[in-house]
């Protein structure tokens, strides 16, 4: 069911407005609506404008959060309850914040350049790497004023070319140092005179030039090796300091988590002012706030109940003479679903498929029915089906996963089916069928001939419930006051009639009746289709319109010819949906068969581990396909014919706690 709401205007002076978010609106769940929107015919209101104060230490707060999570996820977990079962003011709070995040900035500093130096570090090392072998001063190097040099590397394909066919050529020396897979690196010195000419020859074989800063010393294994010492010493400061760092934020965890508790709370309160408007009293310095959005009928009267005392605080409740309310355009009410634990995994797919409008039918408790109805129909054993219920059960009560409990719910109706179907994990001479066996079952039809009697049920099955969902949007048509859908659409008063006279007719053709006479099938057909064809004009002349038929009235004919026949189409395209409830019931029935077949069951002798595996393949496979049919047949056969699903998600202002 869709809970009722009530539309609450709440004022009082604006430098009161805190006490009252944390008092009273913190107890309550109210769906916030921007005032300012809302409230269009009040003059001279204002945006709520101030800064959160709470902000950036709320920022600092979960920074520290999730520094935490980063190494020590289990110390979070394990202190979140601890912490939150704590009360800390919001002073407290603030100091504590400021004082741990003085101590941490005092230890992240010398991390942080400790971790520069050890970049710093890395760098160089970088660079010599390759030149480690290399057997000479670098800083005499570096010094060279005649002679030309260059650091750098070349690709191996290049170098072997450079090396076969140029190198005897040139006034140079390479001297190759380290090698790869793709690259040669070495560096190369030339006469000042021919630096030019055979700069140009390297850069042709595209010799990459390394920058070699001039901080090193002695030889290039020497400069390697100092570097690689003094890094070792730089990353056993930065682990140190690290761990001091980590073990500083896991003793004060708990304050933290509280503190942030605290501070959220008290922000998230804040925050409210952003859908809060201001208007001034009947003096100049009067300021107050106005705050409006949708609580439930029940905790409507009592939140007027809490505050009736407090002369600092007014609210208006809208709509409270009403049976239901009439909101304007713009204060279209949310929709909140409240239904019991039983239906309340099927809520998903209400979800899924879009929540129902205030004033329309919640059809979570239909899903939930027909969905399990339909679905232990598709896939009746009672072994499987105990398994599902089980399965789904557990994994429901103890993770919470509102598809497990629809699993459950169907596991319950595939045991009942498969005890009328008799039987159990595939076997069928345990016990006998209560109603009967899908596969072997036949029945006489008029004009058709022998055909399977699950058949016949699962189309009965689901004209019935096309006739329901008629009903239920008739019912939704006339809450919304919506004229068409009462009385001229396919789905209406029209389309019940035309529809449940072709089921009748139906079955007392089975039962071998006969049929009324023509005036009668005249009036339960004839007029409702002409109905549905007129149903525009008809529309219009009900809710006295100035223009009843359009101005193309040979076009007019034409689509409508078109539509009736679509009419007609879907009316038995949407009936012979409903097969596939039969014809799942007899493939999975023949699926079993197949699996006790190859475990050799005819035979005596009966491999019990094929009888698991198959047994375990076909409750995957085909109960995942059985559960998609299912909703298929939820969604287009039935949701489309009642449902529109634009409501609006009842999301209430939710303060930490």
């Amino acid at each position: 069911m869709i809970e009722k709401m009530k539309f609450l205007s709440i004022t009082g002076p604006k430098a009161d407005i805190d006490r009252v978010v944390n008092t009273y609106l913190s107890k309550y769940e109210i769906h916030l609506e921007n005032a300012l929107s809302e409230l269009t015919t009040v003059q001279n209101l204002t945006p709520f404008l101030e800064i959160n104060p709470y902000k950036e230490a709320l920022n600092t707060a979960n920074l520290f959060c999730e520094e935490l999570n980063s190494f020590a996820a289990d110390t979070v977990k394990a202190e979140t309850a601890q912490a939150a079962a704590q009360t800390m003011d919001v002073e407290t709070a603030l100091d504590t914040i400021r004082r741990i995040q003085t101590d941490y900035q005092d230890l992240d500093k010398k991390r942080a350049d400790l971790e520069n130096q050890l970049t710093t570090a890395d760098e160089s090392l970088r660079v010599i790497r390759p030149f480690r072998n290399l057997n000479f001063d670098i800083s005499s190097i570096l010094k060279f004023r005649f002679i030309h040099f260059r650091f750098g590397r070349i690709g191996k394909e290049y170098y072997q070319k450079f090396e076969r066919y140029i190198y005897d050529n040139l006034d140079t020396i390479f001297i190759k140092c380290d090698e790869d897979d793709q690259y040669i690196w070495g560096m190369y010195f030339v006469p000042e005179p021919e630096s030019q000419k055979v700069k140009a020859v390297y850069s042709s074989m595209h010799f990459e030039k390394i920058y070699m800063p001039d901080s090193y010393e002695g030889t290039a294994r020497e400069a390697f090796e100092q570097l690689a010492q003094k890094r070792s010493l730089i990353l056993s400061d930065f682990n140190t300091v690290s761990q001091k760092r980590n073990d500083f934020l896991i003793s004060h965890c708990q304050e933290i988590l509280a503190a942030r508790a605290a501070i959220a709370r008290l922000s998230g309160n804040f925050d409210i002012r952003k859908l809060a408007a201001c208007t001034r009293g009947k003096g100049e310095s009067d300021i107050f706030y106005i705050l409006c959005g949708w609580m439930t009928e029940k905790d409507a009267h009592s939140f007027q109940t809490d505050i009736k005392d407090d002369s600092k605080i007014f609210c208006i409740i809208d709509g409270e003479d009403d049976e239901h309310i009439q909101p304007e355009t713009h204060q279209q009410p949310p929709t909140k679903l409240k239904n019991p634990k039983l239906f309340k995994p099927f809520e998903m797919y209400i979800n899924m498929y879009g929540l129902p409008a205030y004033n329309e039918m919640d059809p979570t408790w239909f899903v939930a029915i027909t969905y399990s109805f339909i679905f232990g129909a598709m896939f009746g054993d009672a072994g499987q089906g105990l398994l599902l219920f089980i399965g789904g059960f557990l994994l429901y009560k103890f993770k919470h996963i509102a598809l497990a409990g629809i699993i459950s719910c169907a596991g319950v109706f595939s045991t009942i089916f498969g005890i009328l179907f008799g039987s159990f994990f595939g076997f069928e001479n345990l016990f006998p069928a209560l109603w009967l066996r899908p596969m072997n079952n036949m029945m006489t039809v008029p004009f058709i001939g022998k055909l399977n009697t699950v058949f016949i049920v699962a189309i009965g099955f689901g004209m019935g419930l096309i006739l329901l969902c008629m009903i239920f949007n008739i019912i939704n048509a006339w809450k919304a006051h919506d004229t068409e859908h009462i009385w001229f659409d396919t789905n209406s008063v029209a389309g019940l009639v035309f529809y449940g006279s072709a089921t009748v007719s139906i079955a007392l053709i089975l039962t071998g009746h006969t049929l009324p006479g023509g005036i009668l099938l005249f009036i339960m057909f004839g007029i409702p289709l002409i109905l549905i064809f007129f149903k525009e004009p008809l529309t219009a002349l009900v809710e006295k319109k100035s223009e009843i038929m359009p101005k193309e009235k040979g076009m007019f004919i034409v689509q409508g010819l078109f539509k009736m026949f679509e009419v007609l189409l879907s009316y038995f395209s949407n009936t012979l949906s409903f097969v596939r409830i039969g014809a799942f019931a007899v493939s999975h029935a023949a699926m079993m068969e197949v699996v006790l077949m190859l475990a050799g069951f005819e035979s005596g002798h009966l491999n019990w581990i094929v009888v698991i595996l198959g047994n375990l393949f076909v409750s995957g496979m085909e109960g995942l396909i059985v559960g998609i049919q299912v909703l298929r047949l939820e969604y287009y056969e039935m949701f489309s014919r009642f449902y529109k699903g634009t409501g609006r998600k009842f999301e209430p202002f939710r303060p930490t706690k």
